[in-house]
């Protein structure tokens, strides 16, 4: 290539990526240490921003994880911004408003807050105990109404913020044995259209990102048999494969960058077209 076609395709990369910058910003993502959360953690950390990673000792031990959360702090760093990690546990009370304390006193102050951490379990509704149910309304749901109460009076104040939740298919197309984890993810949803309307007025845009299925920690004991998840993937979507968690980030980075400026009160289905 000729030097000024590779300073023309230079300066075209600079103004692309202009567009979704973060720099300067600095982020909370729940549920940061791994899968989708993982992925846009980096993508944040690449467009510019600092960021907080909120992450589950016990459950990333149960991934065979442990420490994924101090390996993507790493990654932050090594892309040159700043991460922290802050450890905590959302199936009790005000654990949720003490990470965004955290998070805000470690990068002194949060522009962006991604709801990204949840449960679920695969039990038939007749057979759900009521202790599991109310560990989902818990993390998946009150958890969610503590960090918005939390984050978004400081992002008024400032008159900048964005808000991305993280649903599911299942809003749309309820799961047979996921019946509460679908519930909470309407639910989540429709309060972040409700704060939509609520805090558009001072800059503050609040979306929703719903996935189909992804190739995640959450679902990689369907990936052991092969055919099995070839099959999965053949009957769930029209593109006939499951997403990758950087397709999903790509999707926040734009919700969450300068790029979505003019976007709030949207319900973005990445779902390779099942919702349809």
């Amino acid at each position: 290539m000729a030097q000024d076609e590779t300073d023309i395709a230079t300066s075209n990369a600079r103004r692309l990526a202009r567009r979704f910058s973060m720099e300067g910003r600095r982020a909370l993502v729940t549920g940061g240490s791994v899968s989708i959360g993982r992925d846009i953690v980096l993508a944040f950390a690449e467009a510019g921003a600092d960021i907080a990673v909120h992450y589950s000792a016990a459950a990333d031990a149960a991934f065979g994880l442990p420490d994924a959360a101090a390996t993507v702090v790493g990654e932050i760093e090594a892309r040159g911004h700043r991460g922290v990690a802050v450890e905590a546990d959302f199936s009790v009370t005000g654990e949720a408003r003490r990470c965004v304390e955290a998070a805000r006193a470690a990068l002194s102050g949060i522009d962006v807050v991604v709801v990204c951490a949840s449960v679920q379990k695969r039990i038939p509704f007749d057979d759900y105990p009521m202790e599991e149910m109310e560990r989902q309304v818990r993390i998946n749901f009150l958890a969610t109404l503590e960090l918005l109460q939390a984050a978004l009076p400081g992002m008024r104040e400032q008159g900048w913020g964005r808000i991305l939740t993280i649903g599911s298919i299942n809003e749309m197309k309820p799961d047979a044995d996921q019946p509460v984890y679908a519930a909470l993810k309407s639910a989540q949803t429709n309060l972040a259209m409700n704060l939509a309307r609520d805090n558009a007025r001072y800059g503050v845009t609040v979306n929703n990102l719903a996935p189909g299925l992804i190739a995640t920690e959450r679902n990689r004991w369907r990936r052991q048999d092969a055919k099995v998840w070839h099959d999965i993937q053949e009957r769930f979507s029209p593109l006939g494969r499951a997403g990758r968690p950087e397709e999903m980030a790509a999707a926040a980075l734009l919700l969450c960058s300068d790029a979505g400026s003019y976007i709030t009160g949207a319900n973005l289905e990445a779902t390779g077209g099942a919702h349809l």
